[in-house]
């Protein structure tokens, strides 16, 4: 019994729409039944049984406003959530279908914004901001914090209160979304869009290669349509202001009052050539316009409902949809045009992108519907990271576009007028310690003189100190801006890392055969070969926990600053010719970081060492992380002397112990609350942290003399309220 009360419970968001009940909507017979179903024989069976005796658990219902909410949503829709009951579980039946549940019904649904998951069972666990947020929301009835939620990255660039620069506000957005909606609607009235076609041919020489061909090749009028063939008729190689006036009389033609944008960044265009969905009708299959409608509107559904019925819809409609001859990854560009805040685009740029800037591969280009899906949950999730390069996928496709090695200005050989580069927002050391480094900026300014100058440079210290963090924003102030995300290549090193994982190596491809592949590494050579004016960066995390000298191979000759030309070039040890040579250039630098408490790891080879320059850093509780803390958190300077004089003395003790000394001390990582983290009350967060996180390292550390590591932990939090 006692055991099953120290079980931490758990936090249950759950559907109860049933698509082949009547009604659909089952709240009203669980809440009646004290009971939640798991509406599938055959899904979610070991998730159910997962839930336990005290877990708390609400019914959620899911799906998209703009309208009646209150902030001002700019023409977007916003996903929101309504939480309908709340109440515990009592009892679990152990089939994975049912468990009792003691309800406590709503008077009226409340409305979450933003954060509102992409499953119908959905379990959020504590540990950000975010899911804290929703928890405490649904089950003490706090008010959501919509203004953070608007103003965080994931949808600042929509709803928050920093206008974005103009090429990053995407106003495309609410008229692609508004025109698709009006679209569905002409699913069963193709005869009218077809008419209304014929009209807009009048006037827009441009749609005239939309006719069909008969068996011997002579044209004549469409008989059917799709809504992508619709929708790629203004975007494809013809200038924005064709694009413009075209796309605003198709709005005309549908019903919509809403003028057309002007700009159109972040679009993926299909070729000029190939601008169809559909085949010529004697080679077209009778249901296959069908099949590209009913994607379309499966994919509306999924955009507005988080439900499993409207994901398996939409993942056998897409699977019927791809296999149409010459769609493939052509729909997923028609999905982002419909509803770029929630769909992928796979075309050439953004896969490229994914690959070699988000480490995202697997070849996507074949994905099926289920695979799909798992991409887009696996981005969605990683967008809410504030330290993710990009956080929705429109700034995905745009810094993809903007990626200088990937970029094309033509399309088919056809001239094409793409939006010019924006001016990126620089950054420097001023910004890092804006940011929050307590680093002052002269010293970060010498760093960044002696990366230049050695070109790899490794920064080591203690836990805590805060390695990765400063390793990515010194990239983006060597870089000079944030904004060329595909300019920085981070890497984790770990004992099984080899030459092969990091520069080349033999792979098996998808038809079983082995094919040489170029790791991170030689991704980046070629990345900072093509673009020669853009410093490039290759951030390697815990670069002692591998064999550098082995995984580096016969580069380690290479990347020393004197040796950065191509005179120096180097035959590989997986060539692809016989005659081929590499050579690191100059606009290539390396950024590692290495954990001194790392007991494990052995000394680093003298020759590798040679090529780079250490920068050690320690713990800095100083003024600045005081001043910081105070601006950032709001919290009482007499609780921060507090923390930092007994933080200081517990760091004194372990420097002094013999068995450990200075590299064993702890970071000011530990007792500071990141950025975007809210925090109530300083002391409880600082005593939390003390107990979750600092007791055990110091257990560790004494583990021959628990009584020592209790004492420091004592001296930590006594008094402390």
């Amino acid at each position: 019994m006692s055991e099953e009360v120290n079980t931490p419970k758990q936090n249950w968001f759950v559907g109860a729409f049933f698509s082949d009940r009547d009604p659909q909507d089952q709240t009203a017979r669980f809440l009646a039944e004290g009971v939640w179903e798991n509406g599938f024989e055959d899904r979610h069976l070991d998730v159910v049984k997962s839930m336990r005796p005290g877990d708390r658990i609400a019914i959620k219902a899911s799906y998209v406003r703009k309208h009646g909410v209150p902030f001002d949503t700019r023409g977007h829709l916003v996903s929101t959530m309504a939480i309908k009951a709340t109440g515990r579980v009592t009892r679990n039946h152990g089939d994975g279908r049912r468990v009792d549940v003691d309800w406590n019904p709503l008077e009226q649904p409340r409305e979450w914004y933003f954060y509102t998951g992409r499953a119908t069972i959905w379990k959020v666990a504590t540990g950000s901001w975010m899911s804290e947020a929703l928890i405490r929301f649904a089950f003490d009835n706090e008010q959501q914090d919509i203004s953070r939620f608007r103003n965080d990255a994931a949808w600042s660039k929509r709803f928050g209160d920093e206008d974005p620069s103009p090429e990053e506000d995407f106003q495309w957005t609410p008229f692609y979304e508004e025109l698709a909606t009006a679209l569905l609607s002409y699913k069963d009235r193709r005869g009218e869009l077809l008419a209304a076609l014929q009209n807009l041919q009048t006037r827009h020489e441009n749609l005239n290669y939309l006719t069909d061909k008969d068996e011997n090749g002579v044209s004549m009028p469409l008989d059917d349509i799709c809504p992508f063939t619709v929708f790629g008729s203004f975007n494809r190689g013809i200038t924005h202001a064709k694009r413009t006036a075209l796309a605003g009389d198709w709005a005309k033609a549908l019903g919509l009052s809403t003028p057309p944008p002007t700009a159109f960044d972040a679009i993926p265009l299909l070729n000029n050539q190939n601008s169809w969905f559909f085949s010529y009708k004697p080679e077209r299959a009778s249901g296959d316009i069908d099949a590209l409608w009913d994607a379309f509107e499966a994919a509306l559904s999924l955009a507005s409902s988080s439900e499993d019925q409207a994901r398996i819809r939409f993942a056998e409609a897409y699977d019927r949809a791809r296999g149409i001859r010459g769609v493939g990854g052509k729909l997923s560009m028609g999905l982002f045009w419909i509803r770029p805040w929630n769909f992928l685009p796979l075309d050439g740029q953004s896969r490229r992108y994914l690959k070699t800037a988000l480490m995202l591969d697997g070849n996507l280009f074949q994905a099926d519907g289920s695979r799909y899906l798992d991409i887009l949950d696996t981005l969605v999730a990683k967008f809410d990271d504030p330290e993710y390069p990009v956080h929705s996928f429109p700034e995905l496709s745009w810094t993809a576009f903007l990626d200088p090695a990937g970029r094309s200005d033509e399309a088919d050989g056809d001239p094409v007028e793409l939006a010019p580069p924006s001016p990126t927002k620089p950054y420097s050391v001023a910004d890092i310690v804006l940011d929050g480094c307590f680093v002052s900026e002269s010293e970060l300014t010498e760093i960044l003189a002696r990366w230049r100058s050695k070109k790899n440079i490794i920064l080591q210290g203690p836990p805590g100190t805060g390695k990765t963090w400063l390793a990515r924003r010194l990239a983006y102030a060597l870089i000079g801006s944030k904004d060329l995300k595909s300019a920085i290549r981070a890497v984790q090193f770990h004992p099984n890392m080899s030459y092969e994982d990091f520069v080349r190596g033999w792979r098996p491809g998808s038809d079983g055969k082995l094919t040489l592949v170029n790791g991170p590494f030689l991704e980046m050579v070629e990345r900072a070969n093509a673009v020669p004016e853009v410093p490039h960066v290759v951030l390697i995390e815990e670069i002692n926990r591998g064999n550098p000298v082995q995984v580096f191979g016969e580069l380690l000759t290479l990347i020393e600053a004197g040796k950065r030309s191509p005179r120096e070039a180097l035959h590989l040890a997986y060539p692809r010719a016989s005659d081929e040579t590499v050579h690191v250039p100059s606009n290539l630098h390396i950024i590692g970081t290495m954990n001194l408490a790392d007991r494990s790891l052995a000394i680093m080879d003298l020759a590798f060492r040679r090529r780079f320059g250490f920068v050690s850093l320690a713990p800095a509780l100083n003024d600045s992380w005081l001043q910081w803390m105070k601006a950032k958190h709001n919290v009482e300077v007499a609780h921060l002397e507090t923390v930092r004089r007994r933080f200081d003395a517990l760091n004194a003790s372990i420097r002094d112990d013999s068995t450990l000394g200075a590299e064993f001390m702890l970071g000011h990582s530990f007792v500071t609350p990141p950025a975007e983290e809210r925090v109530d009350s300083y002391v409880s967060w600082f005593r939390a942290v003390v107990t979750t996180e600092i007791a055990p390292t110091l257990k560790e550390y004494w583990f021959e003399d628990p009584s020592s590591a209790e004492a420091e932990v004592s001296k930590l939090v006594e008094g402390l309220n």
